[in-house]
């Protein structure tokens, strides 16, 4: 629904050329190194790799390909990540044709582009504490408890109605963020934390 969306804002635009599309980011970066496009539009929540993952293997390939990211996050963690990946532009997934538009002009003229949110947001003095503390979406925390309840990505799945891909993302992104490797260690931050409460 998002690339067909992004396809109808942009089909009628005679300076832009729609090269490829695709949902699965490995295949998407097959493509890149094929037709070398100058813009990719990416999301950052997806199966297989993330939106980090896709902008670095992209920057490896040295093709001055510049990327713009889309999300429905415009969290200070999820934005410090993509810029440390290298876009050049993060806009929220709420925006307009017209801010779209400017977003992709801007950033081919070698400029950056970020939604005022996003810039909102970067501005904000970071909270005292910011050396280990880590924004987690509501959905990301609903899959924690989850997890410390011992359920399996089949299950996780079934309870959230999303699919085992979904989960295996947003696992990986929990394991990103919050710097921690296995279920234990993650239980154990997550805990003293308080994101969670106390395992029983």
């Amino acid at each position: 629904m998002l690339i067909d969306g992004l396809k109808a804002l942009l089909s009628d635009e005679s300076h832009i050329s729609l090269v490829g599309e695709s949902n699965l980011p490995k295949v998407a970066l097959r493509e890149i190194a094929e037709y070398r496009p100058d813009i990719v539009l990416t999301d950052i929540n997806m199966p297989e790799m993330d939106g980090v993952e896709l902008t670095q293997e992209i920057k490896k390939l040295n093709f001055n390909t510049k990327v713009i990211a889309l999300s429905m996050f415009g969290e200070r963690e999820t934005i410090s990540d993509m810029l440390k990946a290298g876009v050049s532009g993060y806009i929220l997934k709420n925006t307009g044709k017209a801010e779209l538009l400017a977003a992709i002009e801007k950033v081919a003229d070698g400029q950056t582009y970020f939604s005022d949110e996003v810039n909102d947001e970067m501005s904000k003095s970071p909270p005292a504490s910011v050396g280990k503390e880590v924004s987690l979406t509501p959905r990301e925390i609903e899959v924690i408890e989850l997890i410390a309840k011992e359920y399996t990505n089949a299950k996780i799945a079934e309870a959230l109605f999303i699919s085992e891909r979904t989960v295996e993302t947003h696992r990986k992104n929990i394991f990103r963020k919050t710097d921690t490797k296995g279920v234990i260690a993650l239980l154990k931050y997550c805990v003293e934390k308080r994101i969670i409460k106390p395992l029983k």
